[in-house]
């Protein structure tokens, strides 16, 4: 049974929701209550697909799972609904005949629903007991159907993954106490046979290849070398590229340390380390600028700072100190440490008047800086007053001038406050966006005005002219056709990517609501989409961070380097959340990077601190204390500013408002640099070296003690950073090996290693691999199980030492048997290790025989 018959979306998004049409798909964004009724754009190279109800875990009376195949918006009980919200609760639908499902559509009630599922989970396959997961998202609490990318490639993207089963999985409800609800479901993608025939062929030539693969794998291992040729030979399949197999030769079957040490340095040398170095997080460090300068800019927050990278020059401008609006103008030598006052007042150099929460941006091409809006106190906003100038600084010649003295009247912005402002260079560009729009007092308003947000605009900077590109979606304009909306906001971010030609918009709010939205928009076709920000690893989170990603409902400070594909996140404390006193709640920083690559978010460092009064924050050396004073990194903050060195890949923070209660007119003179860095490959290569002499020394401490003193003193000490005491420590333990006692062997109920243990083994370890170098260099804990440093005797084992020795001589023989056969166990884990540092396509299997052999 398929769905009914229902308009198709459009093709136009790779992550999370896909807009229903161009028009829909920004008041999708918006939250407007736009129909999707009419013409719309047939799916490129994709149809809907016809499918049935397979399994379901429960349902309510009257609300059976039949239910998702009809279109109904206006029928509240045509839905499918869980008996209970008590996990696992699914949905499996079965495919007519397998196919390649590239989306899925979600449709809704008429107006939003505490049953719709915030939260959930889709899995495919072509065994209903056997399938991967393809997307991971949730649903908004409206009644806009929502149009979702499925995962429809092969993990290494090399083939179409063909399904016939599709599960969803409800993970959460809007209403948290409320069974989960689906109203509707839609699949496309193509299951014509002359289309998916090749790919089932060539997805099943996968699947085999990676089982030869497996057993490979096993077989060498396990050392059954005859058999690990015989079936390479009759299959053709290499486990590996020839250049990991030379290193398996050195390590694992010659034992040749310094042969593999040789060969792993050139392999970093040729850059096939390269793509694991990428993928590892950045280390932080902070460093308090002291400048040397007799005059530097005072407290202040609500200021503007914007960066001349080729000049190497850093460009302040006014804020508030915590009593007055500032129109001073400095600039900072990045190169000399050094600031300059350029304009003391610049009003009276025909300059913008004292302001706050105004927007600059740098243009590299004129070397111009414009500046637009600022925030007015609600007492003196007239008419007369609240006007909306526009100001451009020459810096060459160091001079002023106001481009006009009301953009609103020519086709740009009213005065608004908490916009952003990006500038494409190429095609000389200005981008604003969002923003609270100020506007006249009205001396008889008995109630409150429902704040107006600006919406998006660009300036073109040779013909001096405004265009609205998007209007707010509460405008008055906002309903009719031709005229496309979004839903503009305050406190968010934006930046602009010159080679994607892209705005990425993360977080902001609107009223008392947090935008948790990561929308992109392309400048050049007008498509906006919402990027996935669900995803399968989420890992572990600290704090208000709920979600592995910034909250939107902090202080956010963003910049992309387009280079690398990145965008950065500071995040510091809320204006309403944490306004702190003495004895109130802590507060926090943390540091967000945003592959694009990878789509992938990525927390570099959070850090909590105590609540504490300006006298604290002093001696913490934020106020420009002197140099005696240590302080690690800024302390949290609002209305401050971050911008980036490209060049250089460094941050620069100066300034803001600590949120103290008691202190209300207290603002920061700070200035702090922030460096970012990825493990480089002298690192790796120290790593390695590392592992490959450890693994030389512990055996050179069973066959020659005293040579392998002298070989940890020189030879493995070269490789550890002495500064480290986490690798010094490790260094120390390693010296306990020189007081074992071996008879010829290893401890003999550690040497005869079964399968299913070293497995056990590995799979704790490896998770080791997977962390950046320095937590992948201590390792000793992990490795003292498999290396034999058991103090645990044959009786606290359960084995009594007369069954296990029956004579001495035999022993001794089978114990350097066992030795042997362990330390070539103990060879492989190293290999297995060191391989997961190069690209998975020229490396063996992750995966294991036995793990799926279940006992």
């Amino acid at each position: 049974m398929s769905s009914s018959s229902t308009s198709s979306p459009t093709d136009n998004s790779s992550h999370g929701s896909v807009a229903l049409s161009s028009f829909a798909a920004i008041n999708a964004v918006s939250g407007t209550n736009t129909s999707t009724s009419g013409s719309q754009k047939p799916f490129s190279l994709s149809e809907r697909l016809n499918f049935e109800i397979y399994r379901y875990s429960s349902y309510s009376p009257n609300y059976l799972p039949e239910n998702v195949l009809v279109d109904t918006p206006n029928d509240q009980t045509s839905r499918w609904s869980a008996y209970t919200n008590i996990p696992p609760q699914f949905l499996t639908l079965k495919l007519r005949r397998p196919a390649i499902v590239k989306k899925i559509k979600f449709g809704k009630f008429e107006k939003s629903h505490v049953c719709n599922i915030k939260k959930f989970r889709v899995f495919g396959g072509l065994e209903d007991e056997h399938m991967v997961l393809l997307l991971e998202s949730g649903l908004k609490n409206d009644n806009i159907p929502e149009v979702f990318n499925l995962r429809c490639m092969t993990e290494d993207g090399s083939e179409n993954l063909p399904v016939l089963y599709l599960k969803i999985v409800p993970l959460l409800s809007w209403g948290p106490s409320f069974n989960f609800s689906i109203w509707y479901i839609e699949l496309h993608g193509q299951d014509d046979p002359m289309y998916t025939c090749a790919r089932m062929k060539n997805y099943n030539t996968l699947r085999e290849i990676e089982i030869i693969k497996l057993c490979l794998k096993h077989f060498r291992q396990q050392g059954y070398m005859t058999a690990f040729g015989a079936l390479q030979e009759q299959t053709n399949v290499k486990l590996e590229h020839p250049l990991i197999s030379e290193l398996h030769k050195y390590l694992v079957v010659q034992g040749d340390f310094e042969k593999a040490e040789r060969f792993i340095a050139e392999c970093i040398d040729e850059g096939l380390m390269d793509e694991y170095l990428y993928k590892q997080d950045y280390k932080h460090t902070w460093h308090m600028k002291y400048t040397e300068s007799e005059a530097k800019p005072g407290n202040r927050g609500g200021h503007q700072l914007v960066v001349d990278a080729k000049k190497r020059l850093i460009y302040l401008y006014g804020g508030w100190d915590g009593y007055q609006d500032l129109s001073d103008l400095w600039v900072y030598k990045i190169d000399e440490d050094e600031w300059t006052l350029l304009c003391e007042r610049s009003e009276q150099s025909s300059g913008p008047t004292p302001r706050s929460c105004h927007k600059m941006i740098f243009d590299p091409i004129s070397e111009n800086i414009f500046m637009l809006g600022r925030y007015l106190d609600n007492s003196i906003r007239t008419s007369e007053y609240i006007k909306s100038d526009f100001y451009l600084y020459d810096t060459r010649a160091r001079n002023w001038m106001q481009i006009c003295d009301d953009t609103s009247q020519v086709g740009g912005p009213q005065l608004v406050y908490d916009h952003q402002m990006c500038i494409d260079g190429d095609k000389r560009t200005i981008y604003v966006f969002g923003g609270k729009i100020l506007t006249p007092r009205s001396v008889n308003a008995t109630g409150a005005i429902e704040p107006e947000y600006s919406g998006l605009f660009s300036y073109h900077i040779a013909t001096n002219t405004w265009t609205q590109i998007l209007v707010d979606c509460h405008h008055t304009s906002a309903s009719q056709a031709d005229v496309m909306s979004i839903k503009s906001r305050v406190t968010h971010c934006m930046v602009f990517h010159n080679k994607q030609r892209k705005l990425y918009i993360y977080g902001g709010q609107r009223g008392k609501e947090d935008l948790d939205e990561f929308l992109s928009y392309d400048v050049d076709t007008q498509a906006i989409s919402v990027i996935n920000k669900e995803h399968p690893n989420q890992g572990t989170t600290a704090g208000n961070e709920a979600k592995f990603e910034p909250s939107s409902g902090y202080t956010l400070r963003a910049t992309i380097d387009c280079e690398r594909d990145e965008i950065y996140v500071f995040s510091s404390l809320s204006k309403v959340k944490d306004r702190r006193d003495i004895q109130h709640m802590d507060a926090s920083n943390s540091f967000w990077v945003y592959s694009l690559r990878q789509h992938k978010w990525s927390r570099i460092y959070y850090c909590r601190h105590s609540g504490q009064d300006g006298n604290s924050i002093s001696r913490a050396n934020v106020l420009g204390a002197t140099k005696g004073d240590a302080a690690l990194e800024p302390c949290p903050r609002y209305a401050h500013q971050l911008v980036y060195d490209e060049l250089a890949n460094n941050h620069y923070l100066f300034g803001g408002n600590p949120g103290i209660c008691q202190q209300q007119q207290l603002r920061l003179d700070d200035f702090w640099l922030l460096s970012l860095e990825k493990p480089k490959r002298d690192e790796i290569l120290k790593h390695c070296r590392f592992l490959v002499r450890k693994m030389r020394y512990e055996e050179m401490a069973h066959q020659d003690p005293l040579k392998a003193m002298q070989y940890l003193r020189h030879n493995i000490a070269d490789v550890i950073d002495h500064d480290d005491a986490e690798q010094l420590n490790n260094f120390h333990k390693l010296a306990s090996l020189l007081f074992k006692t071996h008879d010829g062997c290893p401890d003999q109920r550690d040497s005869c290693v079964a399968t299913p243990a070293l497995c056990r083994d590995t799979e704790e370890l490896d998770t080791d691999a997977e962390l950046p170098m320095k937590e992948g260099l201590s390792d000793g804990s992990a490795t003292e199980n498999i290396s034999m440093e058991s103090n645990e005797s044959l009786a606290t084992s359960g084995i009594s030492e007369t069954a296990s020795s029956p004579s001495s001589s035999s022993c001794t023989k089978r114990a350097r048997t066992e030795c042997n056969s362990d330390f070539m166990n103990k060879r492989a884990f190293l290999f297995n290790k060191l391989v997961q540092l190069m690209p998975p396509s020229m490396v063996q299997p992750e995966r294991n025989l036995s793990d799926f052999v279940v006992m």
